[in-house]
């Protein structure tokens, strides 16, 4: 009898373990959600695949980007009234918060005159870039790829070196940089060399990664989200199908966050740009 019970109550959990297993199976079972991976970032060419002319998709956005922010200022430019009109001013305010917000800000009205042209180029280049990211069809930034971002990196290097090197000469320019004053000499030893990794090599570097890190960190996160909304409404079992309500509203959110992200990372990399440049005129570093 002992054996017989022990039986049954071996056949009862076993069953009931192969249930519970079944259900959960159906419940959370995966047949169609594939997670975004570093491979978006890699799209298959277009056009001239394998050599240094490829075209593909993120060259496609970055076309894209440039020919609309040519044609608005353009267009901008042609039709500018006494009075601004909404799209008249909307391009005013954006010239107005470069010139005042971060090149007056920083290297002051007369010195700021001569860069005002090249950082509000910069800033209003970055924003189209980056917005490509939330635009439907697009949904890539055209910054989200490491190559855009050096390119504007190396733009401010080579402009806030010629400009130091121009007003200083290039041994005033390094003994300024290198040999900061007021310091003792034996100090020199440590300092000249995170100097010069600093003003030849982290600050280019760093606006460069800075861009495309948060660029790309936002694209994943918006496929995520969409991705994984397609999938709890079109793939997912019944009981998970509500979960993609939770999965679209965190994808308008972010969205949202990341239009705020593209805005902040060309404030960011157009204002420290300024410093840079600033910073190589000034007499004392």
């Amino acid at each position: 009898m002992l054996n017989l019970a022990a039986t049954l109550m071996t056949a009862v959990s076993s069953d009931s373990e192969g249930a519970s297993k079944n259900f959960f199976e159906w419940l959370f079972s995966s047949n169609g959600f594939h997670a975004p991976s570093i491979a978006d970032l890699n799209p298959e060419p277009l056009l001239f695949g394998g050599t240094i002319f490829e075209f593909n998709r993120i060259t496609f956005v970055r076309v894209v980007a440039a020919v609309v922010l040519i044609a608005i200022f353009v267009i901008a430019a042609r039709n500018a009234k006494v009075v601004p009109g909404r799209g008249q001013a909307v391009i005013e305010f954006i010239l107005d918060f470069v010139r005042v917000q971060i090149v007056e800000q920083i290297m002051g009205e007369e010195r700021g005159k001569k860069y005002l042209a090249f950082l509000t180029t910069l800033f209003v280049t970055i924003v189209f870039f980056n917005i490509t990211g939330v635009v439907p069809f697009l949904n890539i930034a055209g910054t989200s790829l490491i190559g855009l971002p050096i390119i504007m990196a190396l733009w401010v290097y080579v402009m806030y070196l010629t400009e130091g090197v121009r007003k200083h000469g290039l041994g005033g320019f390094l003994k300024g940089n290198l040999f900061p004053p007021g310091v003792p000499k034996p100090i020199y030893i440590l300092l000249t060399p995170i100097e010069f990794l600093q003003v030849f090599i982290l600050r280019p570097a760093t606006l460069a990664l800075r861009l495309a890190a948060n660029m790309i960190a936002g694209h994943m996160l918006l496929v995520l989200c969409f991705a994984a909304t397609q999938y709890f409404f079109f793939e997912a079992s019944l009981a998970l199908k509500s979960v993609g309500v939770l999965s679209i509203t965190a994808g308008f959110a972010f969205t949202l966050f990341e239009i705020f992200v593209a805005l902040l990372q060309a404030y960011v990399f157009t204002i420290l740009s300024t410093v840079y440049i600033n910073l190589s005129l000034e007499d004392e570093h």
